[in-house]
């Protein structure tokens, strides 16, 4: 990909235009991480690019910003020309830009580690900002008035939390006061691109700090208040000894590591309904009775404010839903336990359930349990065996169709499951024995 964005910079050089590689992949380049996308800034205006690559320009993607898609082997680049943008509209988008020099459009950038510039031919850095000194530093820092840039953009405020946990820098004093100033603003921001943002932020390598900076910024309150009413809940001491439900919140995400978007957010969202449900006894002693049931209905309202897809809400509801379940594993039939490994759910479950003991009273048995069983049914007979008779089986010996069907096919399976029986005979055996018993009913 570079090789083929440094063919580019050196057609638009030979032509005559300054072109420089620009923003968040001079910053990975300067970190020595390879960068996701890179893209190009030039003196060279939409229509001159376009002249220039009609073999390889694929249209404007933002004629209004100066920005031409250009192909070159298996990549694309995004080719844009030097402007300064003018006011703001909807706190997302410039109302206007014009097009000007390399400073100007490094000075409308957002922080100083996007706005150096790097000319790949020259081997040189082009740096107004002082952005490799930041980076030296491990310093988020606006370019300029941070207020100014927050007001122009107010998507930035999420931007430099999730640079400062991907990155592992701290944000600069100026530019932190100026983000918990303006946190409410980030409302103007559409659903979509505020979960976009979260999202890399929680799948960051330290989503806690992650939550650590949402809720010190004041962004928490706004964009996630289920989770900010989260502290000051008290929870047992003797299961709990980590303190409220927001610590221990914090604490599950601190044991999360390479983590998927539905486990990361299935321990974000497992004690959200605690709030809703604390109670206390007449001795004094802490109850959250039902807490699982009403945490996965505000996950799921949380989740469809934020647009997030029907598929990962089913997966994150479910295991809000039943992620109290384990404790009863110790007294759950052998076909209970082997149709709670068969779920779909059941690693994200698992490790949430993992995850969760290590943040409260460390106890990992029940863990230890079921990966004993999941090895010790790691067979695919064993686990799940091929079912011995249908609904068309009960039917044929006079049973009508409805919901008895089911709930006979269950009762068998589980016998199958528990190794009470193995052969279609004997299941047929036993659906005869339950049929008759439902027609003396």
């Amino acid at each position: 990909m570079r090789e083929e964005a440094i063919g580019i910079v050196h057609r638009l050089q030979k032509a005559g235009f300054t072109a420089f590689f620009a923003g968040g992949c001079v910053r990975d380049i300067l970190l020595e991480k390879e960068p996701h996308d890179i893209d190009i800034a030039t003196s060279a205006t939409p229509e001159e690019v376009q002249q220039l690559f009609k073999d390889k320009a694929t249209g404007l993607i933002g004629k209004a910003f100066g920005v031409v898609r250009v192909r070159s082997g298996h990549h694309f680049f995004e080719v844009a020309t030097f402007r300064t943008d003018i006011g703001s509209e909807g706190g997302r988008w410039p109302a206007a830009v014009r097009f000007s020099t390399p400073k100007e459009d490094a000075l409308r950038r957002d922080f100083t580690i996007n706005g150096i510039f790097y000319d790949p031919i020259a081997d040189q850095i082009i740096d107004y900002v002082k952005g490799t000194e930041d980076i030296e530093k491990k310093i988020i820092r606006a370019i300029g008035d941070p207020k100014k840039r927050f007001e122009e953009d107010h998507l930035r405020m999420l931007r430099a939390i999730r640079f400062a946990v991907q990155l592992s820098f701290r944000i600069e004093e100026n530019t932190w006061n100026a983000i918990r100033q303006s946190a409410q603003a980030i409302l103007n921001i559409s659903a979509e691109r505020i979960r976009e943002e979260l999202d890399k932020i929680f799948c960051s390598p330290d989503p806690a700090r992650g939550l650590d900076l949402l809720d010190q910024s004041n962004l928490l309150a706004v964009i996630l208040p289920e989770i900010y009413r989260c502290h000051g809940v008290e929870q047992p001491k003797d299961f709990h000894p980590e303190g409220d439900v927001f610590s221990h919140i914090r604490l599950v995400l601190s044991h999360l590591s390479n983590p998927s978007l539905e486990l990361v957010l299935s321990a974000l969202f497992h004690d959200v309904g605690k709030p809703l449900t604390f109670t206390r006894d007449k001795e004094g002693n802490i109850h959250f009775y039902g807490h699982e049931i009403v945490g996965a209905k505000i996950a799921e309202n949380i989740m469809t404010r934020l647009r997030y897809s029907r598929d990962t809400i089913k997966k994150v509801v479910e295991c809000v839903k039943n992620h109290m379940t384990f404790k009863d594993v110790p007294k759950m039939k052998k076909a209970t336990v082997k149709k709670l490994i068969l779920k779909p759910t059941f690693p994200i479950e698992l490790e949430l359930h993992r995850i969760d003991c290590l943040s409260s009273h460390g106890n990992l048995s029940i863990y230890n349990f079921l990966n004993q069983a999941k090895e010790a049914y790691s067979t695919e007979a064993s686990l799940s065996p091929p079912k011995l008779i249908t609904g068309y089986d009960l039917i044929a010996m006079g049973l009508q169709p409805g919901k008895k069907v089911g709930e006979i096919l269950e009762l068998v399976r589980e016998a199958q499951l528990e190794e009470k029986i193995s052969s279609r005979k004997e299941a047929l055996l036993m659906a005869e024995e339950l049929v008759r018993n439902e027609s003396i009913k």
